[in-house]
C-alpha cells in the first residue's frame, strides 16, 4: 500500500495543499522567534515580490499594522513596479513604510561604472542611452548542462545582442551586483536596531537549496519563516492570504538588472513548477518513473537535473555556512 501511494503522488498536490494551516504555523513560528529575541516588532523590506509580500502578510497578521515596519528600497536600476507594488501592498495592510533608495550608496562605491565598463568591454556595441542589459544562462531544459552566462542587450523590448561573458568578468559582476543586497540589509539592521525590531528574512527553500542568496545581503537576518517552503508553495499561502493579484502573477526575480531578468532566464534555467518538482523528488527520494510522471520530462533530462542540483548545492554551500570558529579546546 506504501508503494502504491508513493507511486501516485501528486507533487504538485503536496505542494499546494494544507494552505491554511502553513500559515497559522508560519504566524506562529514569527511570534515565537519575535519573542525569543525579546523584541517589539518585525522590520520588512518590501520588494514587490510575492516572497516579501506574503510574509508581510504574515507578520501583520500576528502583530498588527503597528508592530510591522516596510522599507522600499530602490535603486537605478529597480523595476518602477517594483515600488508600486511594494507601497500597495504596504498601504492595504495599513502598514507605516518608508522609501529609502539605496543608490547613492552604489554610486559612492562606484558599482554603476564599474558594471558598465565590464559590459561595454563585452558587448562592443553597448550604448547605456539606448539598451537595458540583462545577465542570463542557457535554458537548461534545451540545452543541457551548458553552463555559460551571456550578457543580454535590449532595445525597445526586443533583444538586439547576446554576448558570452568570460569567468573573471563574470564573477566581477556578481560581486558588484551582490553589494545591493547588502547595502539594502545595512538600511534594514539600521532602523530595526532604532526600534528594537527584528529584520524578517524573505527567502524560499528553491532559493535557499541553490543557494540562490546574498551571504550577509538578502541572507543576512534575524529569522526567516518561508525558508522551508519551496516557491510554489508561497504561491499557494498567496492566493490563501489573498495578496494583491498583480504581485502573484509578476515573474519572480532578484530585480538588479536594468531590463527586468526572472528567476527563470537567469538562476533557474527551466520553468519554476519544473525546478520545485524536481527538488521535492530529489528531497523525498522519489522514484524515476513518479518523477517522470509528473515532470513530463525523460529521465536522462531528469537524471541530468539531479547532477546539476548536486553540483549547484556543493558549490554553494558555503553562502548557507556559518562561519568556522576555531576554538582553543580543539
Amino acid at each position: 500500500m506504501q508503494v502504491e501511494e508513493e507511486f501516485n503522488v501528486n507533487i504538485t498536490e503536496e505542494l499546494n495543499r494544507d494552505a491554511d494551516k502553513l500559515a497559522e504555523r508560519l504566524r506562529g513560528f514569527i511570534r515565537d522567534q519575535v519573542t525569543a529575541f525579546k523584541k517589539k516588532g518585525v522590520v520588512l523590506g518590501v520588494s514587490g515580490g510575492i516572497d516579501s509580500a506574503v510574509a508581510l502578510t504574515l507578520c501583520v497578521q500576528e502583530f498588527g499594522k503597528e508592530n510591522v515596519y516596510g522599507l522600499l528600497l530602490p535603486e537605478n536600476e529597480s523595476a518602477p513596479s517594483s515600488k508600486i507594488l511594494g507601497a500597495e501592498i504596504c498601504e492595504s495592510l495599513g502598514v507605516t513604510y518608508e522609501e529609502v533608495p539605496i543608490s547613492p550608496i552604489l554610486e559612492s562605491l562606484n558599482i554603476y561604472e564599474k558594471k558598465e565598463q565590464i559590459i561595454k568591454k563585452t558587448c562592443p556595441e553597448y550604448d547605456p542611452e539606448i539598451h537595458k542589459t540583462s545577465l542570463v544562462l542557457p535554458d537548461f531544459l534545451n540545452q543541457g548542462l551548458l553552463n555559460v552566462p551571456h550578457i543580454r542587450l535590449i532595445k525597445d523590448g526586443e533583444t538586439v545582442g547576446k554576448y558570452r561573458l568570460k569567468a573573471n568578468d563574470y564573477l566581477e559582476l556578481i560581486g558588484l551586483q551582490g553589494v545591493k543586497q547588502r547595502s539594502r540589509m545595512v538600511i534594514q539592521y539600521m532602523y530595526a536596531e532604532q526600534m528594537n525590531y527584528v529584520v524578517c528574512g524573505t527567502t524560499n527553500k528553491t532559493e535557499l537549496v541553490l543557494g540562490q542568496f546574498v551571504k550577509y545581503g538578502d541572507g543576512g537576518v534575524d529569522l526567516e519563516p518561508l525558508a522551508d517552503c519551496y516557491k510554489t508553495r508561497i504561491y499557494a499561502l498567496a492566493k490563501h492570504l489573498r495578496v494583491n493579484e498583480e504581485i502573484i502573477k509578476r515573474p519572480p526575480s532578484a530585480d538588479t538588472w536594468s531590463h527586468y531578468t526572472t528567476d527563470e532566464e537567469f538562476y533557474w534555467r527551466m520553468p519554476m513548477h519544473i525546478i520545485d518538482q524536481l527538488l521535492y523528488a530529489r528531497e523525498h527520494k522519489l522514484p524515476l518513473e513518479v518523477t517522470e510522471n509528473n515532470t513530463g520530462l525523460s529521465r536522462d533530462t531528469i537524471e541530468k537535473a539531479w547532477r546539476h542540483f548536486d553540483r549547484v548545492k556543493d558549490t554553494t554551500e558555503y553562502i548557507r555556512a556559518a562561519p568556522p570558529v576555531f576554538y582553543l579546546g580543539m
